[in-house]
């Protein structure tokens, strides 16, 4: 906690503002000076727009975990999510039965049976809700590149690596 402490301070007390940070004042009149376009470098933008959007693959994937996924090309992620989904249902089915019988004959484990359908009724809402948000990223980051590794390195390290092209 000491060190926390101690690091925000040295932080606060040598962080200043870098010069390129520092706005203009402004001219008469009031309002900023803006910058001459001779001085300005046009960035090409490089952004490929994935097939759906960032929010229509949440809402794909929260109403059928993976279908978001597998419209992104993420087809290893969605047969994850589906295969999941496939668990809790069948689980969500198996339960219902068994607290059926169980209230049929006055098992004393009533309760215990209700708490473990509740238990994979919200497994099953959090495979939605994780589907959504994994689908929402995906799409955001549909052209980052895909050449990340993290390998071991010897002496029992990690290091991770990116590989970029041009």
């Amino acid at each position: 906690m000491r060190a926390l402490i101690a690091m925000a301070i040295v932080v606060a007390v040598f962080a200043g503002r870098v010069e390129g940070q520092v706005r203009p004042p402004p001219a008469r009149g009031g309002q900023p000076q803006r910058p001459d376009p001779a001085d300005t470098i046009p960035v090409p933008q490089f952004r490929v727009d994935p097939p759906v959007s960032p929010v229509g693959a949440a809402l794909r994937s929260f109403v059928l975990p993976g279908w978001g996924q597998s419209v992104l090309g993420r087809r290893g992620a969605g047969a994850a999510f589906v295969l999941w989904e496939g668990v809790t249902l069948t689980m969500v089915v198996k339960s219902a039965q068994q607290l059926d019988y169980q209230e049929s004959i006055g098992a004393e484990t009533v309760e215990a049976k209700r708490q473990e359908l509740q238990d994979w009724l919200v497994l099953l809402g959090f495979n939605h809700l994780l589907s959504a948000a994994e689908a929402f990223v995906a799409a955001q980051l549909w052209d980052f590149p895909g050449d990340l590794a993290i390998r071991t390195v010897p002496g029992g390290g990690v290091a991770t690596g990116l590989t970029l092209r041009f």
